[in-house]
């Protein structure tokens, strides 16, 4: 027994050494991609073989105040707002129904709600927009339709995953209490579903937020997003500034949501 403590010790140690060490090295290589992005949203003049830009300039991060790039920035916004919200519902639906179905049938309904992910998006694309144009429906909510239904696969995996550890006696528990069913959803279901509910809604808002391809052809130029600002600014204008300071601008707020997700939820005394 003495002789096994310290080796325990020791292990206990090195992994709490090693958590750090590895979110540090995570955090890493999620920063330095980021790291040509800063200097040349900044660069007003960087030639080769220069290690560091030769000058500086706010000028791009300027341009990011523009009245056509805050819009945008707003239509990004409402976009991904608009398909998170079905597609999170639908999502949690979708799982909640196939878990219930024989292995057989869930297995079929599952391979269909993940159909999008095998379809080439400019053909998803192509093939929806003639449906919706024959059919009336106005640009933004065509969008968000394609965009929901593209969504939907990422939203249905993160409820099937976590309803995998998901148990019922928690429910059936609160019914004995004389919970009703509304009640039962509001302080059972939700709550220990609330990570996986975040989760799935960051991932159906980044399908909205960063849509380019049905963004241009089922929105038909009605709908001007940061990722058309973005993608116009790299292909006409050549300023490599400007387009470093649209792409940071295209990236920081996914990340700053990714870094809420991350943070652990305050625990309840026992």
């Amino acid at each position: 027994m003495q002789a096994y403590q310290p080796v325990r010790l020791r292990a206990a140690g090195g992994t709490g050494i090693t958590r750090p060490l590895l979110g540090g090295l995570l955090f890493l290589w999620i920063l330095l991609p980021l790291v040509p992005l800063i200097l040349w949203s900044v660069a007003a003049e960087w030639r080769a073989p220069d290690v560091l830009p030769g000058a500086f300039s706010t000028d791009g991060l300027a341009a990011l105040l523009r009245p056509e790039v805050l819009t945008a920035t707003g239509a990004s916004l409402v976009l991904g707002l608009s398909v998170a919200l079905p597609a999170t519902v639908l999502g949690a639906l979708a799982a909640f129904a196939i878990r219930r179905l024989p292995n057989g049938w869930a297995r079929g309904v599952e391979m269909i709600l993940l159909a999008p992910l095998a379809i080439p998006p400019f053909a998803l694309v192509m093939g929806s927009n003639v449906l919706l144009l024959g059919a009336r429906v106005p640009a933004f909510p065509s969008v968000v339709l394609v965009l929901t239904v593209t969504a939907l696969p990422y939203t249905v995996f993160m409820f099937r995953a976590a309803l995998a550890s998901y148990d019922d006696q928690f429910e059936e528990v609160a019914r004995t209490l004389g919970a009703s069913s509304r009640a039962v959803l509001a302080r059972v279901r939700i709550p220990l579903l609330a990570r996986a509910t975040a989760r799935a809604a960051f991932l159906a808002f980044l399908v909205g937020w960063s849509d380019y391809i049905t963004t241009l052809l089922v929105g038909g130029g009605q709908l001007l997003t940061l990722p058309l600002v973005l993608g116009s600014a790299a292909s006409a204008t050549g300023n490599e500034q400007l387009t470093a300071a649209l792409s940071l601008a295209m990236i920081v707020p996914p990340l700053l949501l990714l870094a809420l997700l991350a943070v652990p939820g305050p625990r309840r005394r026992r």
